[in-house]
């Protein structure tokens, strides 16, 4: 008898995660095409779910009540798990706001900074640029590796790891004396 409850146990934790997983997201993100597809995911839950309430409580009436218990549990605790998957997603760097602008900037600081890597003139008539001895070009990589880092970790200020690159390109273009352009 006890390998049997634990047997509805399992069969009523599942399906009680399952229907409530399936019901949270089509109420989430719509019905989809099947507009009454909440009822059926319902309805097919309860087949289950039902059976693995009665059939325990009517072997011992108790058994019932912790069926039911355990089907309240698992369902708050699958509600509680989407959300914190939901959260966990919505902190991912490309979610968040802004962040297209951001790594365009980004990526326009690194190709400004590339052309005194790739371009022998360049190296050539600013060989501070490309010599990490030299502070401001140290700090120039710090803030690459810095950017670099916050673009692809959550909880992180891509957008103050950009502006801090920006700054430590203007500071190494001015310690290597590299003219700035005159405004138009």
């Amino acid at each position: 008898m006890p390998a049997l409850m634990l047997l509805w146990g399992v069969a009523l934790v599942l399906a009680a995660a399952a229907t409530t997983y399936a019901v949270h997201r089509k109420l989430a993100y719509g019905p989809g095409t099947e507009p009454d597809g909440i009822f059926w995911d319902l309805f097919g839950g309860s087949i289950v779910i039902a059976p693995a309430i009665l059939v325990p409580a009517v072997q011992w009436p108790p058994a019932g009540l912790v069926m039911v218990f355990l089907g309240i549990v698992t369902a708050a605790a699958t509600v509680a798990s989407i959300r914190k998957v939901e959260r966990i997603h919505a902190a991912e760097p490309r979610r968040r706001a802004g962040f297209a602008a951001d790594a365009a900037r980004h990526e326009y600081i690194l190709a400004q900074w590339s052309r005194y890597e790739l371009d022998p003139a360049q190296t050539i008539d600013f060989p501070a640029m490309t010599d990490v001895r030299t502070t401001e070009t140290a700090a120039l990589t710090r803030a690459m590796r810095e950017a670099e880092y916050c673009k692809v970790t959550a909880w992180t200020d891509y957008r103050a790891a950009v502006e801090r690159l920006a700054q430590a390109l203007t500071d190494a273009e001015r310690a290597a004396g590299v003219p700035t352009p005159s405004p138009r």
